[in-house]
């Protein structure tokens, strides 16, 4: 079997079993060596159509982008969990609330699953799956550009959605929370909509455990002023706190 069908070949069987699947099966399933294997998902990985694991591969696209999306979620399991229980607390039936794509306010949306009539906004394509399941949530995804690095969409037709709605609450992550109170996004993509969905709200809650306090280079979307509330771990310093205490009300779990 010449080089580019087997290629297919591996791309197909990938398809149709949706999950990690082994050099050695790939081996069996192809009659080639491992080495062979090894060499066709090398150029595979360099192309993206597949992510390399560490005994074999998994499927570009959704699947991997969710397995990438659940690492960032599995960081600080502890940390984010207890923020998204604490952040639950301010949900009241009836709300209609914005979740953005980060990977601590994942954590929130998985503590609101028992709030009756709760109306529920997102960016997040991985929330999909885990809230649409439930009668009592309606969940809404705005529309617009799909991200294949964050699993999210944005664009000008989100901005027209998040410029034409509001929200009883807006829950947001930071990639970063400086010393003078700045949170941060890394990507340019982002900063704009960032800043639309914290307008959005009519009460603004910041979901980001104490690791997040670094100093950063990134683009900075927000000052903690504009919070209502940072829910965030003990393990910032007593001055640190005492400081980012002047600027919004912090509750730390």
């Amino acid at each position: 079997m010449k080089k580019l069908k087997r290629q297919e070949e591996i791309l197909s069987i990938l398809r149709v079993m949706q999950t990690e699947v082994s050099v050695d099966k790939l081996s069996g399933m192809l009659g080639v060596s491992t080495l062979t294997i090894r060499r066709d998902l090398k150029e595979l990985a360099e192309q993206r159509a597949v992510i390399r694991t560490s005994g074999g591969c998994i499927l570009g696209g959704r699947v991997a982008q969710e397995s990438e999306y659940h690492k960032k979620v599995a960081s600080n399991f502890e940390l984010k969990s207890k923020i998204g229980k604490r952040a639950a607390r301010f949900v009241n039936p009836g709300d209609v609330i914005f979740i953005d794509d980060g990977s601590t306010t994942f954590h929130l949306a998985v503590n609101l699953l028992h709030i009756s009539s709760l109306t529920i906004y997102t960016n997040s394509l991985v929330l999909v799956p885990e809230l649409s399941r439930y009668p009592n949530i309606s969940l809404n995804i705005l529309g617009g550009e799909v991200n294949s690095h964050s699993y999210s969409v944005s664009g000008s037709i989100t901005e027209t959605i998040l410029d034409n709605i509001r929200f009883d609450k807006v829950f947001m992550g930071a990639d970063a929370v400086d010393g003078w109170g700045k949170c941060f996004v890394k990507d340019t993509r982002y900063l704009r909509i960032t800043q639309m969905m914290l307008r959005s709200g009519e009460e603004k809650i910041l979901l980001a455990d104490h690791t997040k306090v670094r100093t950063h280079t990134g683009l900075a979307y927000a000052s903690l002023n504009e919070f209502d509330y940072w829910i965030t771990t003990s393990g910032n310093n007593g001055q640190q706190l005492e400081n980012y205490d002047k600027m919004t009300n912090i509750i730390v779990v």
